[in-house]
């Protein structure tokens, strides 16, 4: 059985919390929450309502080392430089890392340095890092690369993930400046602080590496997708005429062509204005590959399971900083109940 303590009990951290407790090979042994200070010694039972007498913890090093876990989740944000310190933290006391945070779906790309850091403390310590989830970590990559290993040749790829935004949480929410008039979108797209999908550049690597293209570079749009209509999840609000989620295209340049084109529109109760969800994946090579998933692979749902199903592989992977395309294939852990 595998110890595992989680980072993070927001949308995504309280899922993940749930679907370890109904896992038989895995034990949860603690959860850390430092946004918010005032949980500190909550019961997690009362909390998220399941059955559990596990106290929540503020103070992420002095649980990790008072309860040892096997591996650490790490569920608080996108970006490699914010979550770098959580890492470290859970790797220099031994424990194996798997993060959400977008960035870390494939680091090299925007940090070699930090990168090669985790790289070398991973290795020292004996463990493991991963950043995975739904997308990047999946169905934009993961899956992409699986189908290409039924190709004899492959010339160029075309992906699309319709999607709806509504499970996940407040971080997610602020990146894709849901809830936002269609003038602070724009103005938070040219200051960073929106910034749409966070995965394309990571993605888009992600496959150029596999396949050997040398890729010249990525270019990425961004759009906002105006609401006509009243939408609302727990962590945001939308009303008519303002932002109800993002349409962000990333192109990977090989040799002056595009090679690979990831397209993915995204926003909060997309079925209020009558729009279907899905997952499409175009190959051109020898054969050529189209794939649909109608509705789409679940975001929230789909990012818990990755996060739990890769527990076992990332313990049992070879020591460093590793990418999906280093890890055995993903597939599901039963549920006991």
């Amino acid at each position: 059985m595998y110890r595992v303590l989680v980072w993070g009990i927001g949308a995504m951290g309280s899922g993940i919390v749930k679907d370890i407790l109904k896992k038989k090979t895995l034990e949860l042994v603690g959860v850390v929450e430092t946004g918010r200070k005032e949980l500190e010694g909550k019961s997690l039972g009362d909390y998220l309502e399941v059955k559990s007498d596990i106290k929540i913890s503020s103070d992420a090093k002095k649980a990790i080392l008072s309860l040892d876990p096997d591996l650490v989740i790490i569920a608080t944000t996108s970006f490699v430089p914010t979550v770098f310190p959580m890492i470290k933290a859970s790797v220099e006391n031994s424990a194996n890392v798997i993060t959400l945070a977008e960035e870390m779906a494939y680091p090299w790309v925007d940090y070699p340095e930090l990168s090669h850091r985790m790289d070398s403390m991973a290795k020292n310590h004996n463990v493991s890092i991963l950043g995975t989830g739904i997308n990047p970590g999946f169905v934009l990559d993961t899956l992409i690369l699986s189908l290409t290993g039924t190709c004899l040749d492959v010339k160029k790829i075309k992906a699309q993930r319709i999607n709806d935004l509504s499970p996940f949480g407040a971080e997610v929410m602020r990146t894709q400046g849901v809830g936002t008039t269609v003038k602070a979108f724009e103005d938070g797209i040219r200051s960073g602080k929106i910034v749409g999908h966070v995965g394309f550049r990571q993605s888009i690597s992600m496959i150029a590496d596999a396949l050997g293209w040398e890729l010249g570079k990525i270019e990425e749009e961004r759009e906002p997708i105006i609401s006509k209509t009243h939408r609302e999840t727990p962590y945001a609000k939308v009303e008519p005429g303002q932002v109800a989620g993002c349409k962000h295209v990333g192109r990977g340049i090989v040799g002056g062509e595009v090679k690979i084109e990831l397209i993915h529109p995204q926003q909060i109760h997309p079925e209020a204005e009558n729009v279907k969800t899905g997952d499409f994946i175009q190959i051109e090579g020898d054969p050529n590959i189209s794939l649909e998933i109608k509705p789409e692979i679940p975001g929230g749902k789909g990012t818990m399971a990755m996060a739990v199903n890769m527990i076992p592989k990332v313990i049992e992977a070879r020591p460093g900083l590793l990418t999906m395309k280093d890890m055995q294939i993903p597939f599901g852990i039963v549920r006991s109940d």
